[in-house]
Order: C-alpha cells, then structure tokens, then sequence
C-alpha cells in the first residue's frame, strides 16, 4: 500500500493566497454586483514590455525554421542570459560571476521550494518574521521544520527574527544559532530593505557561525536608496556563505511567462564539498530550465530598450505605493513600507486581527489585500497591500477605503 509524505499533513490549513483567493471567490459568487479591487496578490497589471514582446517573436520564428529551431535548453540555461546577467547585474556592480555560477529556472519561487533538497534534514532554518511564506512551507514539506505549533502559530524547529515597528522591521542576529538563514530584500511583505552595513553584519555572521544565507532579491529593481545594495554579494566574504536568487516577474512583469534565476558561487562549501555542484546536480536532473522562447524575451530585458521600457513600468508601480502610502498615513493609518518595494505594510486599526480586517475590506470596501499573520507570527496585526494594480484601480480602492 503506498504512502502520504505525513510532512504534508502537518502543514497548516492551505496555502496563504490559495484562502485569500477562495475567500474572494465565494464573496463573488453571493455578491456578484459588486465590483472587487485586489491590492492583494503581488501580480503585475501592465503588459510586456514592447522590446520583450519583439525578442519573443523573433525567438517564435526562429522555433518555425528547422535551422534554427530549439530543444531543450542546456542545463543551465541559455548562455546567451546568463552571460547578460553577469554582465549587467553584476559586473555594472562590481560582483565578478562565472557563468556556471547562475542557474536559469522558471521563477525563484520554484527554487526556494527546490533548495531544500540539498540540505540535510536535521539543518535548521531562520527567517525574518514576517517573511513570504513559501520559504517554510518548503521546508516544512521536506520534513525540516518540527512540529507546528497551533497554539503559538509557528514551527518548532524554526528560529524566528522578528521584525517589527520595534526594531524598524530590521532582523537582529539570533541567540539560537541556525545553519540555514533566509533574507528577503527588500522584504515581502514589510516592503522594508536592509542597509549594506546591516546586510555585512549578516554576512559575517553566518561566515563565522559556517551557517548558509538564502538571499531572495525578487525586488531589487525597486530600491531607491543608494545605501541599500542590490545584491548580497556587495557584501565582503558573501561568496563564501550566500545564495541568492532572483525573478524576472517584478521587475519585467514575467508572472504569466515565468523566468528566474539562482546564483551559487563556487567557493561556497560544506567540509569539502561544493554547493555549486550539488545544484548543478540537481539542477539538470530534475529541470530541463525555462524555454528558449522566453530566455530570450529574459535577454531583451537588459537591452538599452528594455531597461527604458521596464525602467518605466517600475516606476509606475512606485508612484502608485506613494499614492497608496500618503493616502493612508492621511486617513490616519500607521504605514511602512513602499519606499524600496512595492508594497505597503500598515497596522490594522484598533489593535484588530489581521483576517477581521480582511473581511472588513472585502465586504464594506470590495478591495482585497493580504493578511499580516500569513506571513508569520510578528505580522498580527498588520496588513499588506500591494503597488501592482493600475493607477486608476488604485486610487478607486483607496476612496473606498476612505469611507470605512
């Protein structure tokens, strides 16, 4: 008789969004007059980007003629991507990368639930609370979290960093040493970034504590303070300690298309042995990486046209977090975030839960948003909209919201 991974069974009700969108769903169907404004889901609105939507063409053709036509891509990816994402995010930064140093994939959230095999079970992992929930999620799946505690809201085998309006959603340094630290910066859902002389405290830390930092960089395209670095390795000695990984969903709207990348330096190592080589194992036989088709339109990103026309795209998203985050503080809610991320994190009003004032803002305002605990024991309290709609949808859900 087969058998249930019975990690599975541990997990907590169902995935974060996959209730929200059950919640929004049912409400619909009793209410379906009313027109409902997600600032929800981090999910993009604008269109490709023309440059992008030429490079798929092309690359569509040439997939049409026996003499150009592609089949699976190599291992890693594309050399023709990889070598555009050494050069332009971080040579142009001063991070020197061998091409097998970057892995192409369908998106980073595929590689944090695939990292996990690498590791060996009895590793514990930390992350900052509040944080994208797929990083333990992953790990709790693969049997590495201990037992979830319902009482308490979290794992037992899971150190948590709060980040709070206490400490300005910065993480402190753990007292339980862990071997794995996940970082999201700028971080979903706080939308908060580290400075480059917080992010090197981390880097030293797990150096000397032979620890393991997962840097997902999803959002670095939206920083706008010079003092916050893009990438974790401007940090000394980061090669030596950190993956990072990145997505082109946020920063070139590849949500529907699905593109990615993970970066693992060579000289990071456990007694010996090469992570880069444990990846690149498991990378080309569980993966055949994103196909040519869109590798190309990832490449068209970095041209001089699509920087411009993505560059734009980015920044039509910012003004709308200003807009949301100044009619907000108007209103009198307490707000953060929205400066080096598309998201705005704001307390709930008069000490409510996160899931009650959820429920307010679907049936008094129709606008959707995200709860704060669902993303960790520190984010009760608190809530989270998302940049991503169209500047009019926007400023609808805010005048709604307005009349609470």
């Amino acid at each position: 008789m087969f058998k249930i991974n019975d990690n599975y069974l541990k997990l907590p009700g169902s995935y974060l969004f996959s209730t929200i969108a059950k919640k929004v769903t049912a409400y619909k169907e009793s209410n379906p007059n009313n027109k409902v404004i997600s600032l929800g889901i981090g999910d993009v609105t604008q269109p490709l980007a023309p440059a992008i939507i030429e490079a798929m063409h092309k690359a569509v053709d040439e997939m049409a003629d026996a003499s150009t036509f592609r089949g699976y891509a190599p291992d890693l990816g594309y050399e023709f991507l990889r070598r555009a994402i050494a050069d332009n995010d971080y040579k142009s930064r001063g991070v020197e990368l061998a091409l097998d140093e970057i892995f192409i994939s369908d998106g980073a959230k595929s590689d944090s639930g695939n990292i996990v095999d690498i590791f060996a079970q009895n590793n514990k992992i930390a992350v900052t609370d509040p944080v994208y929930p797929v990083y333990v999620d992953s790990n709790a799946m693969a049997g590495k979290t201990g037992d979830y505690l319902k009482d308490r809201e979290c794992w037992s085998n899971v150190v948590y960093m709060p980040c709070t309006a206490e400490n300005n959603f910065v993480p402190e340094l753990p007292s339980d040493t862990p071997d794995i630290i996940y970082i999201c910066c700028p971080n979903n859902p706080t939308g908060t970034a580290l400075k480059k002389s917080d992010l090197q405290k981390w880097v030293d830390y797990a150096n000397e504590k032979k620890a393991v930092i997962i840097y997902d960089a999803a959002y670095e395209a939206y920083i706008s303070e010079e003092d916050v670095p893009h990438s974790i390795y401007e940090c000394e000695g980061a090669k030596t300690c950190a993956i990072e990984m990145r997505s082109f969903s946020k920063n070139a709207g590849f949500t529907g298309t699905r593109l990615g990348f993970t970066v693992i330096p060579k000289e990071l190592t456990c007694d010996g042995t090469s992570l880069n080589g444990l990846w690149a194992r498991r990378h080309g036989t569980k993966f055949n990486g994103a196909p040519y088709i869109i590798q190309r339109a990832g490449e068209a990103v970095y041209s001089k046209e699509g920087r411009e026309q993505t560059g734009k795209q980015i920044a039509y998203y910012m003004n709308n977090a200003k807009e949301i985050r100044n009619a907000l503080e108007g209103m009198g809610y307490t707000v953060f975030g929205g400066v080096n991320a598309p998201y705005i994190w704001l307390k709930t009003p008069d000490g409510m839960k996160s899931w009650d004032f959820f429920d307010v803002l679907l049936e008094k305002a129709n606008v959707v948003g995200t709860p704060g605990s669902g993303f960790g024991p520190s984010g009760e309290g608190y809530f989270r909209l998302t940049a991503f709609g169209s500047a009019e949808s926007t400023k609808e859900a805010l005048e709604r919201i307005k009349k609470l």
